[in-house]
């Protein structure tokens, strides 16, 4: 089947937590505060957070994220708090190949939010996503082999420690070679 005809939800409810696509304006603001109040913590595994994007870079990496989700490129989800409608962070499904049909579930959270089990309940709502009504037959989580958060997520969640790929790839400064944990859960 065409990707372009695959129904997907634009937005899914967990049992805390909202997770819509990004709308097709206004998003900017709210996400590039939470990246500036969480820059210090997403620097280091994030290459998009060495510096503080302007709100109108956000805005325009959001408005091409809700293009990606309509052409079917990749999904991805903003995460607001269900009773206080504060934003969480983002995840997505990215690195798509639908001849296998196989992707990434890529994340990160605003870092006042960090340690409630948000992301742990929001990863899992896209991995339902992405086995149950996706059919992916693979998804995997791929994270820095010091990433402890990222890792325990992965474990959590029944992910499969599949190996680590030494000197596999460039830190997120790109100063110096990481290793990469490569996790993932099949139908």
């Amino acid at each position: 089947m065409n990707p372009l005809l695959l129904d997907v939800p634009n937005q899914l409810e967990t049992e805390r937590l909202i997770l819509r696509a990004p709308e097709i304006a206004g998003d900017g603001v709210i996400v590039n505060q939470a990246i500036k109040d969480s820059l210090a913590e997403l620097r280091a595994w994030l290459p998009f957070a060495q510096e503080l994007p302007s709100p109108e870079e956000t805005e325009i990496n959001l408005r091409n994220a809700h293009i990606h989700f309509l052409k079917r490129e990749s999904f991805r989800f903003l995460i607001f708090h269900k009773d206080t409608s504060d934003f969480i962070g983002a995840c997505s499904l990215q690195s798509i190949n639908w001849n296998i049909p196989k992707c990434e579930i890529g994340y990160w959270i605003n870092t006042r939010f960090s340690g409630n089990g948000y992301m742990a309940e929001a990863v899992q709502a896209l991995t339902d996503l992405g086995i149950n009504h996706m059919t992916f037959k693979r998804i995997e989580i791929r994270c820095e082999s010091t990433n402890v958060k990222s890792r325990s997520l992965a474990k959590k969640l029944g992910y499969t420690l599949e190996g680590i790929l030494r000197n596999e790839d460039l830190s997120a400064d790109g100063m110096r070679l990481t290793d990469t944990c490569y996790y993932s859960i099949c139908s």
